[in-house]
This record gives C-alpha cells, structure tokens and sequence, in this order.
C-alpha cells in the first residue's frame, strides 16, 4: 500500500475545515497551508492531527504549489476546505494505492451543494476534478482564480463522491463573483489572444451560458435552484467580458488601468 499526504490551504474556513480534516483521517499526512486566519481554523486543524504550515497568501495557485511541495508522500490529494471525501471515493482511493501506479493522476466527481440542495444537472455533476496525482510530475497552473492540478502523464478517472459545499447563500454567490471575474480577466486575455471584446459579446455570450445549462444540459430538473444557478453563471459570463472590455480600454488609452487582479485574500475572507 502506497502512502498518501492529503494538502488543504485555508483562511479563514472554520466552518469547513473540520468536517474536510474528519473525512481524511485515515491519510498517512494531512497538511494544512494557512494564511494567518483570524478565526479558530489553524487550532481546529492542529485538533485534527494535521500539520499547520502558515503562510502570507500569495494567490490561490502559488498557495496550492507550496501546499503540494510541502507533501512528503508521492501520492497527494490535494482538496478545498469545503469539500469532503465520501466512504465510496476512500475505497476507491485504497484500491489505486495498492496498486502499482497506473496513471500520473485520477479525476474525481464532484457533486455541490447549493442553496441547500445538491445539483445534479446543469453541467454541475459529474464535475470532474483532477486532485489524487503523483507528487513528482505534478503541478499547479498559473492562473489569478480556477486554478487547477497538471500532470506528465495518463490521466484516469475514479468513481467515489467528492462533496462540495459550495454556497450557502445568494450574497456569497454573488461576492465571489465579483472577486473572482475581476481574478478571471487576465485568464480571457489570455485564451482571447489579445481579440478586442465587442458589445455583442456581452449580449451573445451570456445568453449562450444561460441556454447550454438550463435546457441542453437540462437545469431545469435542479428547479428553481437550477434556474438560478443558469442565471447567475450567465451574469458571471457578463461581468467577465464586461471587465474585460474595460481593461482593453484602459490600456489602449494609456491610462490608469484599473485593478484585474482583485482581493484574493479579503474575498476569501467574505466567502465565510
């Protein structure tokens, strides 16, 4: 049996925290990367038998590499505060750790809590995550915000649920994506290639997002949650191209641009 290290970073996730350390008791090493928090999450996780390592907040995905580096097994998990292992994906997990290693890395299904209701449609579930990966030809990509693992190698998948209890409330929904589409702009310039964002980008492209999960990938089974779930990732889509098109036109102006780079650390912080 391989050994495992599971990482979390946090700030701030009192909330979480103890009900993600709690599903991976049975790790060979949890090691939780702080950021300071102000609230009780750094002494819960100590409670919970893992190793704090704090650290100044440098972004999510500098976070996750230093988390990922600190791993001493070659096998790790790397998870969020708000999501937790189910017993079927542990069994899982133990199977691919008995083996000889057959892929770089696996993906996992991820199912989330909204509004007090678990989404099944919309493009919401099955969502695949790459989180169990081989230590040595792993690494975090480097993006402002979806920041995400990357491996050398074969990918595999591995059934087993990760949940994720996402949002507990409308305010937060829309305080993270305030956060997040001002993070998400320097991500749009990049797959953009520099394109000029158009006034019909704002009208086409929202609608497009809104029709995709309501109808084609049927968020209308989810009710009402899902019809708000479409409404609101299609204002996501909105502000990004939004802030986007403003950033073009500051910068072609050669003015002041204004901040694309948002409050990474304050916004975690409002996310509780």
């Amino acid at each position: 049996m391989h050994k495992i290290s599971v990482v979390v970073v946090t700030f701030n996730e009192e909330r979480n925290i103890e009900r993600c350390l709690s599903s991976v008791q049975w790790a060979d090493e949890i090691i939780v990367v702080d950021a300071f928090s102000t609230d009780k999450s750094a002494e819960i996780c100590r409670r919970m038998k893992a190793k704090v390592l704090q650290r100044t907040w440098e972004g999510f995905a500098t976070q996750k590499q230093f988390a990922l580096s600190s791993a001493l097994n070659e096998w790790v998990l790397l998870l969020d505060a708000d999501e937790e292992v189910m017993p079927d994906l542990r069994t899982e997990i133990a199977r691919v750790l008995s083996q000889p290693p057959e892929c770089a890395g696996y993906e996992i299904g991820r199912k989330s809590f909204f509004l007090g209701q678990w989404m099944k449609h919309g493009g919401w579930y099955p969502d695949f995550q790459l989180r169990l990966v081989l230590k040595s030809v792993a690494s975090v990509s480097r993006r402002p915000v979806h920041e995400g693992l990357e491996v050398k190698g074969r990918v595999g998948r591995i059934h087993g649920a990760l949940h994720h209890y996402s949002y507990h409330s409308l305010s937060q929904y829309i305080a993270k994506t305030n956060d997040y589409t001002s993070l998400d702009v320097m991500n749009k310039l990049g797959l953009t290639n520099q394109r000029r964002v158009r006034w019909y980008n704002l009208i086409i492209n929202p609608t497009s997002v809104f029709v995709r999960m309501f109808f084609a990938l049927r968020g209308f089974n989810d009710g009402f949650r899902g019809f708000l779930l479409a409404v609101y990732s299609s204002i996501y889509k909105l502000l990004l191209y939004a802030k986007t098109w403003e950033f073009q036109t500051y910068a072609l102006r050669s003015t002041e641009v204004p901040p694309v780079t948002g409050e990474s650390l304050k916004s975690i912080k409002r996310f509780e």
